[in-house]
Formats: C-alpha cells, sequence, structure tokens
C-alpha cells in the first residue's frame, strides 16, 4: 500500500456548482480558499442547492484573479461576475442559520434567473470571519465556516469509495455504480489508507497543517445526482443506509476544522495524530 497522502483537491467556489481541481490551495480558517463563498437564493433569501435543484450540477464557477467569477451553463453566455463591494448587506438562510451576505450584481440575478426559471440571486460571503459559525457541538468558540454544508473542509478517501462501490456492486441497483468521488464532493481526497479508517481519527496532518476530525458527513440525496447529467438515481444512499448508518444519518467522509495554517498540494503526505 502506498503511503498516505492527498490524491486531490477540489474547490467550489459557488455552493453546489461544479468546481475545479487545483494543485494547491491555501488553507484559511473558514476553508480552502475561494471555496463556496458564493451562494444561490430564491426571492425570500433561502439556499438554493442540488437538493432543490439537480440542474446547479451542470453549472460552473471559475474563480479569476482577484476572486472575480466566470460562471458557464448549457444554453447560457458566459458570465463574468465581480466581488460586490460591502456597502450593504442582506439576510440569506443556509441550513436554518440566517447570515449575512452581499448581492451580486443584478446581471447575475438575470443570469441565475434565465438558468433556473425562478427568481434568485447571487450572494456573496464579505466577511467569513465573523458571518457563520460552526456548531458549537463539534468545534470552538471563533470556528466559522463559509457557504459549505457546515464546517470548514471535507475530506474522503480513495479506499472508502472502493469498499462502497464493491458494496454497491452486490446490490439490487448494481447498474447505478461505480459511483466517481465527485458525488460526495469533497475537498481533499486521500490515498493509501485502510477502507473506513476515517470514521477512527480525531487530528490528522496534512502536508504542514493539522486538522481536528470534527464529525462524520451525513449525506444527503445530492450524491445520488450525476455531476455529468443531472440524473438521479438510487445510489448510494441506498447501500449507505444499509452499511453506513450511523444513528440517523447515512455516512461517508469526514468534516474537519484547521488547527493551523499553510498550503495544501496534491501529493502531500497524510499523517494521523490522534
Amino acid at each position: 500500500m502506498p503511503m498516505p497522502h492527498v490524491q486531490s483537491l477540489h474547490v467550489y467556489p459557488v455552493k453546489a456548482l461544479a468546481g475545479s481541481g487545483p494543485g494547491e490551495a491555501v488553507v484559511e480558517p473558514w476553508g480552502l480558499a475561494g471555496d463556496r463563498r458564493w451562494l444561490v437564493v430564491d426571492a425570500e433569501g433561502r439556499q438554493i442547492t442540488q437538493r432543490q435543484q439537480r440542474r446547479l450540477a451542470l453549472a460552473r464557477a471559475e474563480e479569476l484573479p482577484g476572486g472575480t467569477l466566470r460562471l458557464t451553463a448549457p444554453g447560457m453566455p458566459p458570465l463574468v461576475v465581480q466581488v460586490p463591494e460591502p456597502t450593504g448587506t442582506a439576510p440569506v438562510e443556509i441550513f436554518g442559520n440566517v447570515v449575512e451576505a452581499v448581492p451580486a450584481s443584478p446581471e447575475a440575478a438575470a443570469w441565475w434567473r434565465g438558468f433556473l426559471g425562478v427568481e434568485s440571486r447571487l450572494m456573496h460571503m464579505d466577511a467569513p470571519e465573523r458571518r457563520r459559525p460552526v456548531d458549537q457541538r463539534y468545534g470552538r468558540p471563533g470556528d466559522m465556516v463559509s457557504f459549505a454544508d457546515g464546517y470548514p473542509l471535507l475530506l474522503t478517501t480513495s479506499a472508502s469509495l472502493d469498499a462502497l462501490n464493491s458494496l454497491i456492486a452486490q446490490g439490487d441497483h448494481a447498474d447505478d455504480g461505480p459511483l466517481p468521488m465527485n458525488r460526495f464532493r469533497p475537498n481533499v481526497v486521500i490515498d493509501g489508507t485502510a477502507p473506513w479508517a476515517e470514521d477512527d481519527w480525531r487530528r490528522v496532518r496534512i502536508g504542514g497543517v493539522e486538522f481536528q476530525v470534527a464529525k462524520p458527513s451525513g449525506r444527503c440525496v445530492v450524491t445520488t445526482t450525476d455531476q455529468r447529467t443531472a440524473e438521479r438515481g438510487k445510489e448510494p444512499l441506498r447501500t449507505l443506509a444499509r452499511h453506513r448508518r450511523f444513528g440517523d444519518q447515512l455516512v461517508f467522509g469526514q468534516n474537519l476544522i484547521p488547527r493551523g495554517a499553510g498550503t495544501l498540494r496534491v501529493g502531500d503526505p497524510f499523517e494521523i495524530l490522534d
């Protein structure tokens, strides 16, 4: 077995959209630099993700220098969106949290209306250091998160995906597999560990940066969405329900909170501290 190391890194500038796989990424207290600093919301300011609009899987956000976005989607002209000036914020709701964010341009709102067919706006988190704390049951006072589901980073392992795909192949919906890792939308993928070893981790070091393993990642319907076509199937939730149920959650991957700063790179060594 190879020494544990970073197989890939992933950054999603707009929550729920396709992102990028950079060779390196800076670790900020609230997540990887540029990750999920933007959010699409409806007319009432509530989050729109692939849970509500699976077509979001077909849209892509590319971060340009200075944090500017380039949006692309089928049937839509590309749009470049500037980071809005933080002259005024509006409340948005994400997983029951009310967070202040800055509306992007009217042109961005029109672009999203055209793509989704519903009233929607694009919002930017201007000050992640003070906008949204993590669940204090699993973090420390002052721990913050961007527009990610609940924690700064999500880690998965290639060995656990292989094990899950093996279980899917033995089940009633074998034709749904094997599944690619993009179904789980991780930030960091680790290679060279044993399947499901991450269940027991409490502290890890990736490259030169230490992380607290906050809690397992409970999975939702997004994982059943083909990220290339936006079509939905039965897996992996059916198999996770049989083999990876922890309480009321179906688990794949672990949520991380940074306990240091630095830059992660593909190929970096991975170490279990506790």
